[in-house]
């Protein structure tokens, strides 16, 4: 039976080195089923999809005449007209106490203090735009590009780290309803993360582009 990586949080403070304390693998876990056999997509049908590797993602895009984006083309989208800002909306985290997407709030990984009204994924348009009118290109999920991976980031945010897999690793970006500020602050547009092909996980998601031509 095929098997996803499953968010399952942790009972209180452990130790940050080790991300089987809060991640299990669990045989059936999928798209249509995010926690396992017993769960479903009921009540969910406007959040990202979730538990999607990186050639099933590449293949519905290519199905749906599209593409993924590259990593530069994903940025680009990400910032929405803001370069060099730290955030897609600015410089502030918070402007003026609004949360601006959906991110961990709390401790990671045992306290979801859940501010921002959500403990997982969010529906689409529960955050404001960015400057592109591009809906929660930052926090919610993680979003597979099509550029390989150089190692010149830290370790892996959240999940597993990619280590040396015998799977091509692709970047990851975006961050996702994870990412913790004392854990990584990945929900910036700059910020990037390695992923083996072959994994799925229940904070990885995608979106397609379409190139004009």
């Amino acid at each position: 039976m095929p098997s996803s990586l499953v968010f399952v949080g942790a009972p209180g403070p452990v130790p940050l080195d080790d991300f089987r304390r809060w991640w299990r693998l669990v045989p059936g876990a999928s798209w249509r089923r995010p926690e396992g056999p017993g769960s479903s997509v009921a009540g969910r049908r406007r959040h990202p999809v979730t538990h999607v590797a990186f050639e099933d993602a590449l293949a519905y895009a290519r199905w749906a005449g599209k593409d993924l984006p590259t990593e530069a083309e994903w940025e680009y989208a990400a910032r929405g007209g803001l370069d060099g800002a730290v955030y897609a909306w600015g410089d502030e985290f918070a402007p003026g106490g609004r949360l601006m997407a959906n991110t961990w709030q709390g401790a990671f990984p045992w306290q979801n203090l859940g501010c921002q009204g959500y403990r997982g994924t969010s529906p689409v348009g529960a955050f404001p735009p960015n400057g592109f009118g591009l809906f929660d290109m930052i926090g919610n999920v993680w979003e597979w590009t099509t550029t390989d991976w150089t190692p010149h980031s830290a370790r892996a945010c959240c999940g597993p780290a990619a280590g040396t897999p015998a799977q091509p690793v692709r970047v990851i970006k975006g961050g996702s309803h994870l990412c913790a500020p004392n854990y990584c602050r990945r929900y910036r547009p700059a910020a990037r993360q390695p992923e083996p092909v072959d994994t799925s996980t229940s904070h990885l998601g995608f979106r397609c582009v379409r190139r004009p031509g």
